[in-house]
């Protein structure tokens, strides 16, 4: 067998690897059905107990708990586990979604429940259907691209405005500006509108305050809107319209389930 062949696998290979995909779903979708609204922190996995930021995602995690709400991380050291760590010793439901690596990822201790994962996507969006708010703390390309995706769900309109917490204004502060110089001014790739959805704190119970009045709205409106019997689809995000093409070719895609 050639070298090329080996990185291309059979149609039965990859056939069987989507009933792999299918037990991740299945299991993600099962454990978590069962908690309440979650809270989604990111932050880097080499965030030390001595950093403040470390603190203050362990006081974000008890302060979330102390509201009703469950704790998700991505189960691993540094903010994931300063999170963790505060839901769990506040008595609350303190999840790690984890993820293999080439290189083992070191699980922390605080996981009241803890599910493993093969495949980033499948375990994105538990992140995101199951997150009533995002909160990012500093971090590297993980959290990033966390933060990016939800920008890209929320601006879209695929998914129903969140908070999106970013704590620390002098990590976030000059990306914002970025933004602001670059992608909405010389190369207008965002609207100005785009900038508020999300926001910058540096106080913990600002942020928490965030989640809770957010929520309460939300819910309300999420009534209402079952009544009218809006479409969602698993994911967790909004069923929309199917893309409008030249041609009137039959198109064979459910897009609500």
């Amino acid at each position: 067998m050639s070298d090329t062949a080996a990185f291309h696998p059979t149609a039965a290979e990859e056939t069987w690897r989507v009933f792999r995909i299918m037990a991740e779903f299945v299991e993600g979708f099962e454990m978590l059905s069962r908690i309440p609204a979650a809270v989604s922190v990111f932050g880097s996995a080499r965030t030390g107990p001595d950093d403040p930021y470390y603190g203050m995602a362990e006081r974000i995690g008890r302060e979330l708990v102390g509201h009703g709400f469950a704790v998700m991380t991505g189960g691993g050291p540094g903010i994931m586990e300063a999170a963790n760590k505060g839901a769990a010793e506040a008595g609350g439901h303190s999840i790690g979604l984890n993820i293999c690596l080439p290189r083992e990822q070191q699980a922390n201790q605080y996981q009241t429940l803890a599910l493993d994962f093969r495949y980033f996507f499948c375990r994105k969006v538990m992140f995101v259907k199951y997150a009533v708010a995002f909160v990012c703390f500093p971090g590297g390309f993980g959290t990033m691209d966390e933060f990016f995706e939800s920008m890209t769900l929320i601006q879209t309109g695929k998914a129903e405005r969140f908070p999106v917490i970013l704590i620390g204004s002098d990590f976030w502060g000059p990306l914002v500006e970025w933004m602001r110089k670059c992608q909405l001014g010389a190369h207008p790739y965002i609207g100005e509108n785009d900038l508020d959805l999300f926001q910058i704190t540096d106080d913990v119970d600002e942020a928490v305050d965030i989640v809770a009045k957010s929520h309460a709205a939300r819910a309300a409106q999420r009534d209402g809107r079952a009544q009218q019997g809006a479409e969602m689809t698993a994911e967790g995000t909004v069923s929309g319209q199917a893309p409008r093409r030249a041609d009137a070719a039959t198109h064979f895609h459910d897009l609500t389930r």
